[in-house]
């Protein structure tokens, strides 16, 4: 099945294929280990239920054999939906060699029109937004497929982290790009927690939470994983993230609901407003 592509959803589904065929790290599947204590490999943090059986997730812009597989293996009812064809074959593979039920959808995450309202109790997506130009799309797509009380789990570039431009003459990193950068990133000589022939956009913090908030979600953790080495040299990821945080993680869950206190809604939700 396949949705509606949108802007640059070409250049970054050949990126992403690319990096399936050379065994990217994105595109490791999950190991015996992991298969072992699915949920724990999923959710270092606690945030899923202690028992994912029967319930519907998506994992969303997930391909590459790892979370879908983890959650099959978990009990789950699984769709993962991916712009690359390449990237859901691992899906595939994975899951007829681990005698799993795994459902590939192929397309783009701001078009989730192959799915109906409210069909996912768990909506679970990995370090992706940063490939579309309109988040509140996106959100607004998650929203409806989720279900009222559903889990949101996602996973972010940090706005300041795409930022970087290159390291100054003392390994200091730069921030080359403006905070308030519209439409695709520029060529950066820095490339770390970039994806080589992707198109990616910087999305700002009132994009990301406030975006969240005004979709209709209610934000209960966030955290940022820490990515960084200090024993790492200069160039390499790990020295670049002990300076700047390269990722947010984000426990979010869905609610239509408006309770009453004293004859108001007891719970505010932000308006979008221009800037």
């Amino acid at each position: 099945m396949t949705s509606q592509p949108s802007n640059d959803w070409a250049q970054n589904r050949d990126a992403w294929n690319r990096l399936a065929a050379e065994s990217s790290p994105f595109a490791k599947p999950a190991t015996d280990a992991e298969l072992a204590r699915p949920l724990a490999a999923l959710d270092s943090r606690g945030w899923l239920p202690g028992d994912v059986s029967g319930l519907k997730v998506l994992c969303l812009a997930a391909g590459g054999g790892w979370q879908a597989i983890l959650y099959a293996a978990a009990g789950a009812e699984v769709t993962v939906f991916d712009l690359s064809d390449a990237m859901l074959s691992i899906d595939r593979r994975e899951a007829e060699r681990r005698q799993l039920r795994v459902r590939t959808v192929e397309g783009s995450m701001d078009d989730l029109s192959a799915f109906r309202d409210a069909e996912f109790d768990i909506v679970h997506q990995p370090v992706s937004t940063c490939y579309v130009p309109d988040l509140a799309k996106v959100y607004r797509e998650i929203a409806r497929v989720a279900r009222e009380d559903g889990l949101y789990i996602s996973q972010h570039k940090q706005p300041t982290s795409l930022q970087v431009s290159h390291r100054d003459a003392f390994h200091r990193h730069v921030l080359g790009v403006s905070y308030y950068h519209r439409g695709p990133l520029p060529a950066l000589e820095d490339v770390a927690y970039r994806e080589e022939g992707a198109v990616e956009y910087l999305h700002r913090w009132q994009d990301l939470v406030g975006g969240l908030c005004r979709a209709g979600f209610v934000v209960e953790d966030l955290v940022e994983p820490r990515r960084g080495d200090p024993l790492a040299p200069p160039g390499h990821f790990g020295h670049r993230g002990m300076t700047v945080a390269p990722y947010v993680r984000i426990k979010a869950r869905r609610t239509s609901a408006t309770p009453t206190f004293c004859g108001r809604t007891a719970l505010w939700v932000p308006d979008a407003k221009p800037e």
